[in-house]
């Protein structure tokens, strides 16, 4: 039975490019990507102008290039990037002090009872997506539904600048339609594999059983059979340290060249540096995470004395783990890089059928 709290999830949209046109006017309604654009380059943002090309986040600049080539390449501004949203949390604070941030773009709201006393929830996120709007020039897209997992699926339904409500009693019709690349934490891979068994909906998802959902997929299993019947009772955390920061990616065909992979990996390292950078965050533990196309897994982690936050320190220490437990031949659909065993004072967190009215 779902649980009867008011959860909105805020997004913003297309947030790094949004915020480089708006303070340069002449990007706007032109595709940019925010990133380098050099050969070893990787795009960390892309507007959605771009995104109608097929650009978007942890791509190679080159690629990126070659699907755009009217693309605009911008340096990023973490600081102004952090400005913008220290404004935005700001107003967040104005309704709930329970507020969960994910990252500089999003954050999990609880509203069951809020600062204002506003009954519906809808009206909440309808007045955070105005004052968004009025103090920081840019757009913001809201899911709103009783849990966190519905909240974010709401969120991407109707971007940009959307707002999208889950009521208690769609649920169960909205999760039973709801394609299973949506749910969130099935990637390319999780959802090959649950086609493979007939699931291709969250209507197909719930006929399985718990047990075998957790046979086929682990632990994961248990909250998959979970959110198939629209319940997910994580609570909103502010506050919550983080244990980790990594990035992973799926490739489209299997890798069977060290050279490859480690090309890769390099993509990656920028990638976590980038998210230590802006947690401001550094950690002694580097693992890699290497899934081959059998679906077998295997990570290898090595603790420094000093800490690490830079691409260079990442990737090396990620190329010697990878070099030494990858042979060529051996396939590879994934292949993923964490950070872990934060430092004190390094440690990123989280804050920087029911009748409810939604």
């Amino acid at each position: 039975m779902p649980s009867t709290r008011k959860i909105i999830h805020i997004d913003m949209d297309a947030f790094y490019a949004s915020v480089e046109q708006r303070d340069n006017p002449e990007l706007k309604g032109k595709p940019v990507a925010v990133g380098g654009s050099g050969k070893r380059g990787v795009v960390a943002a892309a507007s959605y102008e771009a995104r109608a090309f097929g650009v978007h986040s942890a791509l190679s600049s080159i690629i990126a290039k070659r699907r755009c080539p009217d693309l605009i390449f911008v340096k990023p501004r973490f600081s102004v990037y952090k400005s913008t949203s220290l404004i935005i949390r700001s107003i967040f604070k104005e309704y709930t002090d329970l507020i969960e941030p994910l990252s500089l773009d999003e954050a999990y709201l609880d509203v069951t009872k809020n600062k204002k006393g506003i009954r519906i929830a809808t009206e909440i996120a309808r007045q955070i997506k105005s004052r968004i709007k009025e103090q920081t020039g840019l757009t913001a897209s809201a899911g709103v539904s009783v849990n966190k997992f519905l909240a974010k699926i709401a969120s991407d339904m109707d971007k940009p600048d959307g707002l999208f409500i889950i009521k208690p009693h769609q649920v169960e019709a909205f999760v039973d339609k709801l394609p299973i690349e949506k749910f969130f934490g099935v990637g390319k891979v999780t959802a090959n594999k649950m086609q493979a068994m007939g699931i291709f909906t969250g209507k197909d998802l719930k006929r399985f059983p718990e047990n075998m959902l957790v046979d086929k997929f682990g632990k994961v299993g248990r909250y998959f059979y979970q959110v198939a019947r629209g319940i997910d009772e994580r609570p909103v955390e502010p506050n919550r340290e983080r244990k980790s920061i990594g990035a992973e990616t799926t490739f489209a065909v299997d890798y069977d060249q060290l050279e490859l992979l480690l090309e890769e990996l390099d993509k990656l390292s920028i990638e976590v540096a980038g998210r230590l950078r802006r947690s401001e965050a550094a950690g002694r533990t580097i693992t890699v995470k290497i899934k081959f196309s059998d679906f077998t897994q295997i990570t290898r982690s090595k603790t420094t004395e000093d800490t690490v936050n830079s691409k260079k320190e990442i990737y090396d220490t990620s190329k010697e783990l990878l070099s030494h437990a990858y042979v060529d031949g051996m396939k590879v659909r994934l292949l993923g890089v964490t950070i872990s065993h934060f430092a004190e004072g390094h440690k990123p967190r989280r804050d920087d059928q029911l009748t409810i009215e939604l």
